[in-house]
């Protein structure tokens, strides 16, 4: 079974802080430059676990798109790419110290991700069952057509479908209530606990996803350190603690989990392996710098394939 991934592609530019951040200052540290957005990253994640992937996104027309396709490319992900003409490819300066990472976004040719890009990909795609849609498309007016399609396609298609919150701020501002009406009924929706809180109004991870339960097949709740929440028809409660690892950088530890979890669920694993996989994954991310897993094992049939537009 091939997955879809529908996502952001960017350019990270990550700064590791030796000390919190000195607000008008100088902060020491070190910055490198990496591939990144949360579409990309689970979908190389995907692709590192020797799943057939494909990911539906927009680049830039410039050199920094054409290196994100190939690295994705390289990694084993089929890029249905479109590149945008006098338009950059997304940017995000990660601000990352110890457990906690600062993001400053410019989406870029993430925003003109189109509803006829997704017809034509999933049309595409045959042999798809999955989709994983990041929240970041549905979250921006400018996108919010792709991110609707992407799931009314799926649904249309009977494929089974699962949304990452994506990030708390913006959640904030398009309103829970839109945001639940827009995935309700989708197989599974993975917040962290910030996201789930927005969602919800309770702070407590066990009522935040016993009341997403109510909207959605299987929320899940991550806790990064501390492991992950999973609920079942409303009434299930399943939690798994994570592997302790040394922190390098969080950054991209939520997509990799997604990409651990989804796996394992398409596959047919119950909830507790499912998130013991989205936690394991988690764990490696974190000892790297950047959201990307190294180079992947050579699989039988895994082969990297590219269609880009």
């Amino acid at each position: 079974m091939r997955i879809v991934v529908i996502g952001d592609v960017t350019t990270d530019v990550v700064a590791l802080l030796k000390a919190p951040l000195a607000f008008g200052s100088d902060t020491p540290g070190t910055v490198r430059t990496l591939p990144g957005g949360q579409g990309a990253n689970t979908a190389a994640w995907l692709a590192w676990l020797g799943r057939q992937v494909a990911l539906v996104g927009a680049v830039g027309d410039d050199d920094a798109g054409q290196a994100r396709v190939r690295e994705l490319t390289a990694a084993g992900v089929r890029c249905v790419v479109r590149r945008c003409p006098g338009v950059p490819t997304g940017t995000v300066l990660v601000l990352s110290h110890r457990h906690e990472r600062t993001m400053v976004s410019q989406r870029g040719a993430n925003l003109h991700l189109d509803g006829h890009d997704i017809t034509e990909a999933l049309a595409a795609a045959t042999d798809a069952r999955h989709l994983h849609l990041s929240a970041y498309p549905l979250l921006d007016e400018a996108s919010r057509t792709a991110g609707l399609r992407a799931l009314a396609e799926a649904r249309r298609r009977g494929m089974t479908i699962s949304v990452d919150a994506a990030s708390a701020e913006p959640l904030r501002q398009v309103g829970p209530d839109r945001f639940l009406e827009w995935v309700a009924d989708v197989d599974i929706l993975l917040a962290n606990a910030d996201e789930a809180t927005v969602l919800t109004g309770k702070a407590n991870p066990h009522e935040a996803a016993l009341h997403l339960a109510r909207v959605v097949r299987n929320p899940v709740v991550k806790l990064g350190r501390d492991g992950a929440i999973w609920c079942e028809g409303g009434t299930g409660i399943y939690r798994v603690e994570a592997p302790t690892a040394p922190v390098a950088d969080s950054t991209g530890a939520g997509d990799a989990f997604a990409a651990g979890l989804v796996a394992a669920w398409v596959d047919g694993s119950a909830p507790a392996a499912a998130l013991r996989r989205g936690c394991e994954l988690g764990s490696l991310c974190v000892t790297l710098v950047g959201g990307r897993p190294g180079p992947a094992p050579q699989r039988a049939g895994n082969a990297p394939e590219s269609l880009s537009r």
